[in-house]
């Protein structure tokens, strides 16, 4: 790979959501994931927000993260991870994350972080940042939040155990316990 660049998004940045919408579905899709479907609407308020993380290899985009926030900014999530295939084995998903997470530390020193994940590999990174697995009790109970899930594959689960747990597992940073 040439020249890699993960930047906090900007306004500029607009112009890929659809190209990161389109990315999202197909991981989506190849890989039978937990991956939601994210609009391009919903992705460009997120750049707009400030709240999203890009990483371009030559220019072109290559991953995408970003987060949100819960309960009057006690939480905030991370998703919408993703790696170009293309691109995937160059540690882009761990550098795409770990800006993710410095972005969430600075913008909310006190909230708890956490996400959901089928990922082995998101799982690792997420131990690598202090994450440590919790229950999904110990996860927002913002409404808003789990709507999000309505669109992943595994939503069926969900519901069935009335959201007790799922394929996912939850994983959480707690800036009160700095587990690093």
């Amino acid at each position: 790979m040439s020249e890699i660049k993960i930047i906090r998004a900007e306004k500029k940045d607009t112009v890929y959501a659809q190209a990161i919408s389109d990315m999202i579905d197909e991981a989506a899709k190849s890989k039978n994931s937990g991956l939601a479907h994210r609009t391009p609407e919903y992705i460009t308020g997120k750049i707009l927000e400030g709240k999203a993380v890009i990483a371009f290899v030559d220019a072109q985009v290559a991953g995408f993260c970003y987060i949100a926030t819960w309960q009057n900014d006690e939480f905030v999530s991370h998703s919408g991870l993703i790696v170009n295939p293309k691109f995937r084995g160059h540690g882009l998903a761990t550098a795409i994350k770990k800006e993710c997470f410095l972005l969430s530390r600075d913008k909310y020193p006190k909230a708890k972080i956490f996400g959901l994940t089928t990922s082995p590999a998101v799982m690792k990174i997420n131990s690598e940042l202090g994450y440590v697995p919790v229950g999904f009790s110990q996860l927002t109970t913002d409404e808003e939040f789990w709507k999000g899930c309505e669109t992943c594959a595994n939503f069926d689960i969900l519901q069935r155990t009335k959201r007790f747990n799922c394929l996912c597992t939850g994983m959480v940073f707690d800036p009160q316990t700095e587990q690093k």
